[in-house]
């Protein structure tokens, strides 16, 4: 069960004790910062439309209609394996001759990467502008995101 956790993307939830999920804080009674951190299954995709989703709820709740992505990172954070590193000494016969070659070996390899989204947003009310290509309207993204969110199993 835990193996099968292990490979599961991350729902779409509060942050959970593994750290994984979403979380905000307010900063202004319209600005937050909202953050979403998924596992290692968890797709960059998913992650940046589950922080898109979230900042769309938050503004709805807030009584407010569109909200305004002040600024937004994605990080990667990878853990490497190892499987070295390992010495040996070779020696052999080739072509007639006789060889000696002392060498090493350390194989480094990508493990697993995670995807975090941060934003600060900023929630706004009426219409949002035709003009402004870092808004978005909550309602709008709900509708259109909503299919993609996958719910924890109860």
């Amino acid at each position: 069960m835990v193996l099968a956790a292990c490979t599961t993307p991350t729902p779409y939830e509060t942050v959970a004790e593994n750290d994984y999920g979403y979380s905000e804080q307010k900063v202004e009674d319209n600005r937050y910062r909202v953050t979403f951190a998924g596992n290692s299954a968890t797709k960059r995709e998913t992650v940046e439309n589950y922080l898109l989703y979230r900042a769309a709820e938050l503004t709805v709740a807030n009584g407010f209609t569109y909200f305004h992505i002040a600024n937004q990172n994605t990080d990667k954070s990878t853990n490497y394996q190892s499987s070295g590193p390992s010495v040996g000494v070779f020696g052999g016969r080739s072509r007639g001759g006789f060889g000696w070659r002392i060498g090493s070996d350390f194989d480094l390899r990508e493990n697993e990467s995670r995807y975090t989204a941060i934003a600060m947003i900023l929630m706004h009310r009426g219409n949002k502008p035709a003009d402004a290509p870092n808004a978005y309207d909550a309602d709008t993204v709900l509708t259109n995101l909503g299919p993609k969110i996958t719910l924890p199993k109860e």
